[in-house]
C-alpha cells in the first residue's frame, strides 16, 4: 500500500465516515423531535400548520372542510367529466365561490387565529373578544361552521339534482319500452296484408341486391 492510498484510507475512516454519521444523526433527531405538521391538500393555501397550534374542534372542521371541498370542486369544476379540471370546463358562479372559500376565507381565518394563539394561547382559549360575546377560538369556529353548513346544502342539493335525473331517465325509458310501437312509428303488419314484400330491392348481407320477387315472409 502506497503513502497515499494509506492517507486516502485513513481520511475515509476518521474523517468522512464520522462526519456522515454525525450528520446523519443530527438529521434524524431533529426529524423526531420536530412539531407533527398538519396538511390540508385540497387547501394547499393554509399551508404546513403545527398540530398543537390548532385545537381539535379547529382540525375536526378543516378536515371536514377539505374532504367536502374536493368533492364540490371536482362536481362543480369538472363540468365536462373528463376527470380533471381544466380550460375546456366551463367556470360557473358557484365553482368559483367553493374556491373562495377554500383559497381565501378559511385560510384567513385559521392565520387571524393562530396570531392570537401565538400572542397568548390561553387567551385566544378563553377570553371574549371586545364588543362581542365569543373567544377567538369561538369566532373560528363559527366561520368554519359557516362554511361547513354551505357545503353541505350544495352537496344535498347535488346529490338531489343528479337523483332527479336519473327518475326523469328511468321515467323516459319505461315510457319508450312500454309503448315502442307509439314511440318508434313502427306500425305491425295487418294480417290481410300480402305476404309479398312490396319493395324495390333490398341489399343482402353479402352486398347483392335481392329483387321483391326473391323474398318470402
Amino acid at each position: 500500500m502506497t503513502q497515499m492510498t494509506a492517507m486516502f484510507v485513513m481520511f475515509v475512516l476518521y474523517g468522512l465516515l464520522p462526519a456522515a454519521g454525525l450528520y446523519l444523526g443530527y438529521r434524524g433527531i431533529k426529524k423526531v423531535t420536530a412539531p407533527k405538521m398538519l396538511e390540508y391538500k385540497a387547501m394547499p393555501q393554509l399551508g404546513y400548520i403545527p398540530e398543537k397550534s390548532l385545537p381539535v374542534e379547529v382540525k375536526t372542521a378543516l378536515e371536514q372542510i377539505n374532504t367536502k371541498g374536493e368533492k364540490l370542486r371536482v362536481m362543480y369544476g369538472d363540468t365536462n367529466n373528463d376527470g380533471k379540471i381544466d380550460d375546456k370546463d366551463t367556470v360557473n358562479e358557484t365553482y368559483i365561490m367553493i374556491q373562495n372559500l377554500m383559497d381565501r376565507h378559511v385560510p384567513l381565518a385559521v392565520a387571524d387565529y393562530r396570531r392570537l394563539h401565538d400572542l397568548d394561547d390561553s387567551l385566544a382559549d378563553t377570553t371574549k373578544i371586545k364588543h362581542s360575546n365569543v373567544t377567538g377560538k369561538e369566532a373560528l369556529l363559527d366561520v368554519l361552521e359557516t362554511i361547513n353548513t354551505q357545503f353541505d346544502d350544495l352537496l344535498n342539493a347535488s346529490y338531489h339534482q343528479d337523483g332527479q335525473k336519473l327518475l326523469a331517465t328511468n321515467r323516459y325509458l319505461q315510457k319508450r319500452f312500454d309503448n315502442p310501437a307509439t314511440n318508434t312509428g313502427i306500425q305491425k303488419p295487418d294480417s290481410n296484408t300480402s305476404s309479398d314484400v312490396n319493395i324495390q330491392a333490398i341489399e343482402s348481407p353479402t352486398g347483392k341486391k335481392m329483387s321483391a320477387e326473391d323474398i318470402k315472409l
